[in-house]
């Protein structure tokens, strides 16, 4: 039995790794397919990761959003066979696992800072900023 279990989360690890990832504060946008009788389109949701929860099968994403004054949350599974694709558009600047705070604020508060990454000087780098001559011209 316990074989079993182990074969069908390795499959679905094989599955969820074609996503970018991500994790809390970050921005993303998932495409969605919407199944309404007959027909079949595809619906995107962008908004705010509020948290990452559980492991292998049963991991979950919640992400959030305002649209037009009203704070929308939606809970996507990653082993979900309807999602088609997340994008990751930003990286957040965020100390928690958790932003349920941003449920409470209103306006500027309500944003996350993008995290921005600098590129490290190498020695060369450095000696070539301060390009010194000694001796005789």
């Amino acid at each position: 039995m316990k074989n079993l279990i182990q074969y069908v989360e390795e499959q679905t690890a094989r599955e969820m790794s074609q996503f970018d990832y991500f994790k809390a504060g970050d921005t993303v946008s998932v495409t969605y397919k919407i199944i309404e009788g007959q027909k079949e389109r595809e619906q995107t949701f962008r908004g705010t990761i509020i948290q990452v929860k559980g492991t292998g099968v049963t991991k979950t994403f919640t992400i959030r959003k305002i649209s037009h004054g009203v704070g929308i949350e939606r809970i996507f599974p990653f082993n979900c066979p309807t999602l088609v694709s997340i994008v990751n558009h930003q990286k957040g600047r965020v100390r928690r696992a958790r932003l349920y705070y941003l449920r409470n604020a209103i306006g500027k508060a309500g944003r996350v800072k993008e995290k921005t990454f600098v590129k490290r000087q190498t020695a060369e780098d450095k000696g070539r900023k301060y390009s010194w001559t000694f001796g005789n011209k």
